[in-house]
């Protein structure tokens, strides 16, 4: 019963948030400038949820995940401006194909552990990365020139499933496995836990929604470019997750909304930008080395408030 409650609950003001800034956008309130703010947002929190099933909830040590999200971007454009198809349509081919990217990438690499997986997924990445600098078929190192069809819409439906789908995988036995292999993984392996495949499979699902933010990505800035997925977006993504908090699926959103403000706000001031945006990692590394949330959420909070009000 509270379940169902919590969920109502969340699903309308997932609606009520939708709604509002809808209509502001249809009233002129929100110009070209702040509804792109707005997608980058969305893309932003999409991936930061995405990465955050692998290493918040499994565990793994991941700094490719740039790669999944050039996959989703690149094929998405394929199917709208090479096949003609429905940008929908694109963005499910998008996920589908990163998410086998992600299967293809795990089976292999997610054998090992540590910092031996963190040097195998970015070398994936970057191989990801080359293969497309090296296509003609998608404009090679030039890049490639893709319609805008992105907006607000898409790109907050395609948050609210990735939030969906992670939090009940999260809760579900699928995800308790995850959990335990990152709490201990050679205590789950010897209770008879196929920790690989609960890897494998959290690692799929996170290229897959990667895939997604990609896609809406591509079809958002007009022309997309093998260097936007080098090594360096991986380590952005990867901010996000661990300072939002490792474990914390609302840290992961909250910091990407943060970041997200932060860099477009200042980025007239490039210099300025990256001074403020190492101060504030800086500082919250030594106050809140687990991150803002650290492993709660923010239901956790609300949770708090009721018992100590009922204590009162």
């Amino acid at each position: 019963m509270k379940k169902s409650k919590a969920f109502w609950s969340y699903s309308i003001l997932a609606l009520v948030i939708y709604a509002v800034v809808q209509v502001m956008i249809s009233g002129g309130m929100l110009d070209a400038y702040y509804q792109n703010m707005l997608v980058t947002m969305c893309i932003n929190i999409m991936l930061a949820v995405s990465l955050h099933i692998v290493i918040g909830i499994t565990g793994q040590f991941s700094i490719g995940h740039a790669g999944f999200m050039a996959v989703g971007a690149y094929f998405s454009a394929i199917a709208t401006m090479k096949l003609g198809l429905l940008f929908p349509i694109a963005i499910v081919i998008g996920a589908l194909v990163a998410g086998l990217a992600g299967l293809l990438v795990g089976i292999p690499s997610l054998r090992l552990k540590g910092d031996y997986l963190a040097i195998a997924t970015l070398g994936f990445a970057e191989i990801i990365r080359i293969i497309f600098v090296n296509v003609d078929y998608v404009g090679g190192a030039a890049g490639m020139v893709v319609n805008q069809m992105s907006n607000w819409t898409y790109a907050y439906i395609g948050v609210i499933i990735t939030i969906l789908v992670v939090a009940n995988f999260t809760y579900s036995r699928h995800g308790r496995g995850c959990i335990s292999v990152r709490e201990d993984e050679i205590a789950a392996d010897a209770m008879g836990i196929n920790t690989t495949y609960y890897k494998v499979v959290a690692f799929a699902i996170g290229s897959a929604f990667a895939g997604v933010a990609g896609a809406i990505y591509a079809h958002n800035i007009f022309i997309i470019q093998p260097t936007a997925f080098g090594f360096l977006k991986s380590f952005d993504i990867l901010i996000l997750v661990v300072l939002g908090g490792l474990g914390s699926l609302s840290g992961a959103i909250i910091a990407a909304v943060f970041i997200t403000f932060v860099t477009t706000y200042l980025a007239n001031f490039p210099e300025t930008r990256m001074i403020i945006y190492s101060l504030v990692l800086i500082i919250v590394m030594l106050y809140r080395p687990t991150g803002l949330m650290g492993t709660k959420e923010i239901t956790d909070l609300f949770k708090f408030g009721k018992k100590g009000g009922s204590k009162a």
